[in-house]
């Protein structure tokens, strides 16, 4: 049937989109080497920006108070927090020179938005050189500032990071948001190595002040409750002023959600922001996942019909065959190895998940931060 034919010739297509992406894209990014770094004494601010965090704070801030740097300040903004986040920040503060803290009162006009809060932050800094990291983050050796910062010089401006998830056995939820995690930073890590850097994490970020400056800081998308880190790279970043950072030393490990409806909803608000990247962006991005969503149909589709069920597996093996390789050394790479087996399944999942995320996103707005 001609129906048949024009869906398998649909699939071709497909999978040779598949493989540029897998093969060429993310290739570059799997098989880089990146280069050891001189040391660097560069004094440095590190930013973490806390709502109601009073907890996390007390977990994880001692592996930043612990780095093995020679200068560098840790400015913790309370964000109009209710619980004793700021009692906690003020008990570390005084056992600890670095800290600096700067308490953010409710504004009638910037309600719910991280951005206002970061801005008085930035402003308080003392160092050109920004570091970000989020209060449910914990640094996962002690030259985490001296791995990221070393990489900023006259040229690079931005640096991005990798910030993963716990690890919690026998999670499927753990184990969907640690894959999701890790194919979001093969994608921004691979456009970054081909010239294309388009977001970044706050997580684990950093950039000059100076740069905040010339965007005039968050102005541009302010009115945007989401995207305090993305959406500055997605408008910033350049082929000459960004690289990454894939150093083990440097990344950052954040506990993940315990239930699918919060992280559902924090899904919700890091997409939301994606539809206010340059166009280019939105095309390759788009193009990505319509390419695995089609994928999956139209070879599920073909190989229950029978039709030229030879070739068509062939394909689908082809495919499997490329994206295994590549996630493979990349993996490598992040420390990710114990995804790659689930892969497969892990990946129609997120497809469905994210699918129906960006459908419920047309029909109403996300909480904002917090």
């Amino acid at each position: 049937m001609v129906i048949f034919e024009v869906l398998f010739y649909a699939l071709t297509v497909i999978v040779g989109i598949q493989i540029i992406f897998y093969g060429f894209i993310f290739g570059k990014f799997a098989v880089i080497k990146q280069k050891t770094v001189s040391n660097s004494n560069q004094p440095v601010s590190v930013i973490i920006c806390a709502k109601n965090e009073a907890e996390n704070l007390k977990k994880n801030l001692p592996s930043i108070l612990s780095q093995s740097y020679p200068a560098f300040e840790v400015v913790l903004i309370n964000d109009s927090s209710s619980d004793k986040t700021l009692e906690v920040m003020e008990a570390f503060r005084n056992d600890n020179e670095h800290i600096k803290i700067v308490n953010v009162k409710p504004v009638e006009k910037f309600w719910g938005n991280k951005k206002y809060a970061l801005t008085l932050g930035i402003k308080a800094t003392k160092y050109n050189t920004l570091l970000f990291t989020d209060a449910d983050c914990k640094a996962t050796s002690k030259h985490w500032i001296h791995e990221m910062s070393a990489r900023l010089d006259s040229e690079k401006s931005i640096i991005l990071g990798y910030g993963p998830y716990h690890k919690i056995k026998g999670s499927l939820l753990n184990l969907l948001i640690r894959f999701e995690t890790f194919m979001t930073a093969v994608q921004y890590f691979s456009y970054t190595t081909i010239g294309l850097p388009y977001m970044g994490v706050g997580r684990n970020l950093a950039y000059k002040k100076e740069l905040f400056f010339e965007a005039n800081g968050f102005v541009s998308h302010m009115n945007i409750k989401s995207g305090d880190d993305d959406l500055f790279v997605n408008q910033m970043s350049t082929k000459k002023n960004t690289t990454i950072c894939i150093s083990k030393s440097s990344f950052t490990e954040s506990i993940p959600k315990k239930t699918f409806k919060s992280w559902c909803l924090q899904k919700r608000r890091h997409i939301s922001s994606a539809s206010h990247y340059k166009l280019k962006h939105k095309i390759l991005l788009s193009l990505f996942y319509c390419s695995q969503f089609l994928f999956w149909v139209l070879a599920i589709a073909l190989l229950v019909l029978l039709y030229r069920w030879e070739v068509v597996l062939g394909l689908v093996l082809l495919r499997f065959i490329v994206q295994y390789t590549t996630l493979y050394y990349a993996s490598a790479k992040l420390d990710e190895k114990s995804l790659i087996i689930y892969t497969p399944f892990l990946e129609l999942l997120l497809i469905i998940v994210q699918f129906f995320i960006f459908i419920q996103n047309l029909s109403s707005k996300p909480k904002l931060w917090k």
